[in-house]
């Protein structure tokens, strides 16, 4: 690869990157009042996280099986509001040990 194409994407990745992150600074200039876009946006993150994470965690073994009891570990765990790092603890060692 050509060192000045290097260059074009990286400046071309960081001119979208902003992009995105200064677009609705530029045109939201007031609180939003709406409900339904206000519960869009808290619930974004967590949708973004578990869409990255979910495929990961049940493909990272070699069969899809102890991946999927890990999460469901992982869900259970959650429910009874244990912290981040306990479920995370909790869904390593159930899928290391049903490999």
């Amino acid at each position: 690869m050509e060192k000045h194409s290097v260059v074009v994407y990286l400046v071309l990745a960081i001119v979208v990157t902003n992009l995105i992150r200064v677009a609705p600074m530029v045109f939201i200039r007031g609180p939003i009042h709406n409900r339904f876009v206000r519960s869009f946006l808290f619930y974004v993150p967590y949708v973004t996280l578990a869409v990255m994470t979910f495929p990961d965690m049940v493909l990272a073994t070699p069969t899809p099986w102890p991946g999927a009891l890990a999460l469901l570990a992982g869900i259970i765990a959650s429910w009874f509001r244990l912290g981040l790092f306990p479920v995370a603890a909790i869904c390593c060692i159930i899928g290391y040990l049903l490999i």
